[in-house]
């Protein structure tokens, strides 16, 4: 006869929903492969959806490793090593199932449809642009004894003035834990407002700033922007 397991794991009692924007105050470069390049193309190509008429995009992954790596950064400690990071993010070493889920973030669009940001719609509707919704940036590799540039290669970016939409996604097993997963979460996106997303962000790249985030439990509702999803099916 198999045996009982009398280990019960914690009942899923809520999910609360973020959904904010995030504006790039710089170009971004979040690069996608590039050994299909044409050529002529651009060297170093961002990530696009196909299924958006090949719209950038940030991944969900890229957003999440940043904040946790910036987090487990000031803390001084290597992957897995803080306790309150791995609650959140997960562990998979230590078997700690994640809290935190992020979507996909696509350019932010209005009821119409239209790219919400005035700036950037501009740019993409007088075709501005080096591409339809991206530019294109030359860099260079500085010889500093010669004091020539070598090397020159494109970069693709998504411009300064663009926003996305993103949404956060924590898991609550019990409500204790729930204010210190959002004040976490919290703490790792003002880090990255004052770091970078994306690559090159120490030559300027990827500085970003997010929208209206939640200040605590009680601004999550049944409907807006920072939405509650209680399930009954729990004894708490």
């Amino acid at each position: 006869m198999e045996k009982s397991n009398d280990k019960k794991n914690k009942p899923l009692i809520k999910k609360l929903i973020i959904k904010t924007e995030l504006k790039l105050l710089t170009g971004l470069h979040i690069g996608a492969s590039s050994e299909s390049v044409e050529i002529g193309g651009i060297d170093n190509p961002v990530v696009k959806i196909a299924t958006k008429n090949n719209e950038p995009y940030i991944p969900g992954s890229s957003l999440k490793g940043k904040i946790r790596s910036l987090l487990e950064q000031v803390r001084g400690s290597d992957l897995g090593g803080a306790d309150d990071v791995n609650q959140l993010f997960g562990y998979s070493e230590s078997k700690i199932p994640t809290r935190l889920i992020v979507r996909d973030a696509y350019i932010k669009k209005n009821d119409k449809g239209d790219i919400d940001s005035e700036q950037y719609k501009k740019a993409v509707d007088l075709g501005k642009l080096d591409m339809p919704y991206t530019e294109a940036k030359w860099e260079n590799v500085i010889d500093r004894i010669k004091g020539t540039a070598e090397h020159p290669r494109q970069m693709e970016r998504v411009p300064a003035g663009a926003t996305f939409s993103v949404q956060f996604v924590i898991n609550v097993f019990e409500d204790k834990e729930a204010e210190k997963d959002l004040a976490l979460l919290k703490e790792g996106i003002e880090i990255l407002e004052n770091d970078y997303l994306g690559g090159s962000g120490t030559r300027g790249y990827g500085w970003v700033k997010f929208g209206e985030l939640p200040e605590k439990l009680d601004d999550f509702k049944e409907e807006g922007n920072f939405i509650v999803i209680n399930f009954s099916n729990n004894n708490n």
